[in-house]
């Protein structure tokens, strides 16, 4: 439900809720969710995207320690080729709030749409720059996320998974058509679709 809400003035026990890895070609789609603790402020939260990835890895850990309580989750390759990358996102989206120690009286989701929950929830356009519960869970999300592919890296090399993170970056698409698909490799996205249909799923 949508809900109109002053986020200088929403009380405690309140979720922020982000993803990270929608767009990648490879590699699961991680969620957060992060209930901040107003006695124990964490200075510097911001969308993960805009900072550094030492700056986001010391938050990780500043976050990890002073939130009430957080969750990381995800839902796999499998998972997003069955359900698409929406629905695999909501479900991420709701174990990371289930998965949370605390239950919270209201879940704040980025993004224009909420998984079903349990608890009130309320979409937040660009919520990672508006509420710091979502910047916090933002930034558990893509450094789980990272760390995921840079140990993908090493089992898969030669496609570079451990820079581009899995995006669709030249580098992929060469090393991709080059090397063909892993096990980690999303079927039902475009690129590697068309890659096995044009080699008659055999890669």
């Amino acid at each position: 439900m949508q809900m109109g809400l002053d986020f200088t003035l929403v009380e405690e026990l309140v979720a922020g809720v982000d993803e990270v890895g929608r767009g990648p070609l490879c590699g699961p789609v991680v969620t957060a969710a992060v209930i901040l603790d107003p006695a124990r402020p964490i200075k510097g939260l911001n969308d993960s995207k805009k900072l550094s990835e030492a700056r986001r890895e010391a938050l990780f850990e500043e976050i990890r320690e002073k939130a009430l309580a957080w969750c990381i989750a995800r839902a796999d390759v499998h998972e997003i080729d069955q359900l698409n990358i929406l629905h695999a996102t909501m479900l991420a989206m709701q174990r990371a709030v289930e998965g949370l120690s605390v239950t919270p009286k209201l879940a704040l989701i980025d993004g224009n749409r909420c998984p079903k929950l349990q608890v009130p929830s309320a979409p937040v356009v660009q919520g990672d720059a508006k509420v710091p519960a979502i910047a916090a869970a933002s930034i558990l999300a893509k450094v789980s996320r990272d760390r995921e592919m840079q140990e993908m890296e090493a089992l898969y090399p030669g496609y570079g998974i451990g820079g581009h993170k899995g995006y669709p970056t030249p580098v992929h698409l060469e090393a991709l058509k080059r090397l063909g698909p892993t096990p980690i490799h999303r079927r039902s996205f475009g690129p590697v679709r068309a890659l096995l249909e044009s080699t008659g799923g055999i890669l």
